[in-house]
Protein backbone atom coordinates (compact mmCIF):
# COMPACT_ATOMS: atom_id res chain seq x y z
CA UNK A 1 0.00 0.00 0.00
CA UNK A 2 1.43 3.39 -0.94
CA UNK A 3 1.00 6.57 0.40
CA UNK A 4 0.68 9.39 -1.54
CA UNK A 5 2.80 12.18 -1.28
CA UNK A 6 1.04 14.67 1.35
CA UNK A 7 0.33 11.58 3.42
CA UNK A 8 4.01 11.27 3.64
CA UNK A 9 4.70 15.41 3.76
CA UNK A 10 2.11 15.00 6.50
CA UNK A 11 3.33 12.08 8.31
CA UNK A 12 6.96 14.29 8.48
CA UNK A 13 5.66 16.87 9.61
CA UNK A 14 3.63 15.78 12.82
CA UNK A 15 6.87 13.32 13.34
CA UNK A 16 9.13 16.26 13.49
CA UNK A 17 6.75 19.06 15.60
CA UNK A 18 6.22 15.79 17.76
CA UNK A 19 9.41 15.64 18.76
CA UNK A 20 10.44 18.76 19.07
CA UNK A 21 6.99 19.78 21.57
CA UNK A 22 8.91 17.40 23.82
CA UNK A 23 11.46 19.95 24.06
CA UNK A 24 9.83 23.27 24.09
CA UNK A 25 10.46 24.01 27.60
CA UNK A 26 7.54 26.32 27.25
CA UNK A 27 8.71 28.41 24.62
CA UNK A 28 6.92 29.78 21.55
CA UNK A 29 7.21 27.81 18.13
CA UNK A 30 8.44 29.53 15.16
CA UNK A 31 6.58 27.82 12.09
CA UNK A 32 7.55 27.97 8.46
CA UNK A 33 5.54 27.17 5.63
CA UNK A 34 6.39 27.47 1.70
CA UNK A 35 4.88 27.08 -1.16
CA UNK A 36 5.97 27.27 -4.58
CA UNK A 37 5.35 30.86 -4.38
CA UNK A 38 5.75 32.12 -1.27
CA UNK A 39 7.14 31.76 2.18
CA UNK A 40 5.52 32.77 5.66
CA UNK A 41 6.34 32.21 9.59
CA UNK A 42 4.52 32.29 12.26
CA UNK A 43 5.57 32.57 15.92
CA UNK A 44 3.08 30.86 17.97
CA UNK A 45 2.36 29.93 21.81
CA UNK A 46 1.03 26.58 21.85
CA UNK A 47 -0.03 26.62 25.33
CA UNK A 48 -2.73 29.46 24.90
CA UNK A 49 -3.07 28.77 21.21
CA UNK A 50 -2.42 32.12 19.95
CA UNK A 51 -0.10 33.51 17.21
CA UNK A 52 2.23 36.53 18.52
CA UNK A 53 3.96 37.16 15.04
CA UNK A 54 4.10 36.90 11.68
CA UNK A 55 5.53 37.57 8.64
CA UNK A 56 4.77 36.57 5.30
CA UNK A 57 5.97 37.51 1.13
CA UNK A 58 2.32 38.10 0.43
CA UNK A 59 2.96 41.52 2.73
CA UNK A 60 2.92 44.13 0.54
CA UNK A 61 5.07 46.37 3.27
CA UNK A 62 7.85 44.03 2.37
CA UNK A 63 7.64 44.59 -1.06
CA UNK A 64 8.39 41.00 -1.74
CA UNK A 65 4.80 39.60 -3.04
CA UNK A 66 4.73 36.43 -5.29
CA UNK A 67 8.73 36.21 -4.92
CA UNK A 68 10.16 32.90 -3.51
CA UNK A 69 13.87 32.77 -2.98
CA UNK A 70 17.05 32.70 -0.96
CA UNK A 71 17.03 36.38 -0.38
CA UNK A 72 13.18 36.94 0.26
CA UNK A 73 13.07 34.21 2.39
CA UNK A 74 16.33 36.16 4.64
CA UNK A 75 14.51 39.28 4.55
CA UNK A 76 11.07 37.42 5.93
CA UNK A 77 13.71 35.78 8.66
CA UNK A 78 14.69 39.18 9.55
CA UNK A 79 11.60 40.87 9.96
CA UNK A 80 10.05 37.95 12.16
CA UNK A 81 13.30 38.56 14.38
CA UNK A 82 12.23 42.10 14.99
CA UNK A 83 8.53 40.99 15.69
CA UNK A 84 9.59 38.88 17.82
CA UNK A 85 11.69 41.20 19.82
CA UNK A 86 8.51 43.79 19.70
CA UNK A 87 6.18 41.24 21.47
CA UNK A 88 8.90 40.26 23.93
CA UNK A 89 10.37 37.04 22.25
CA UNK A 90 13.92 36.40 22.79
CA UNK A 91 13.83 32.52 22.94
CA UNK A 92 11.70 29.74 20.32
CA UNK A 93 12.09 26.75 18.95
CA UNK A 94 12.45 26.35 14.88
CA UNK A 95 9.41 24.32 13.47
CA UNK A 96 10.43 23.43 9.81
CA UNK A 97 7.28 21.28 9.28
CA UNK A 98 7.95 18.59 6.69
CA UNK A 99 10.28 20.62 4.70
CA UNK A 100 14.03 19.92 4.64
CA UNK A 101 16.60 22.40 6.40
CA UNK A 102 18.20 23.37 3.01
CA UNK A 103 18.07 26.31 0.89
CA UNK A 104 15.16 28.88 1.71
CA UNK A 105 14.01 27.55 5.73
CA UNK A 106 17.77 27.54 6.07
CA UNK A 107 18.06 31.10 4.82
CA UNK A 108 15.12 31.94 6.40
CA UNK A 109 16.54 30.23 9.60
CA UNK A 110 19.75 32.15 9.89
CA UNK A 111 18.48 35.66 9.60
CA UNK A 112 16.08 34.66 12.18
CA UNK A 113 19.40 34.16 14.04
CA UNK A 114 21.28 36.73 12.73
CA UNK A 115 18.18 39.19 14.36
CA UNK A 116 18.26 37.95 17.31
CA UNK A 117 16.23 35.24 17.94
CA UNK A 118 17.80 32.04 20.02
CA UNK A 119 16.82 28.38 18.73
Amino acid sequence: MSNSKRQLFQKRRMRVRNKLRKLAGGRPRLSVHRSSKNISVQLIDDVQGRTLASASTLEAALGLKGKNNVEAAAKVGSEIAARAKAAGVEEVYFDRGGFLFHGKVKALADAAREGGLKF
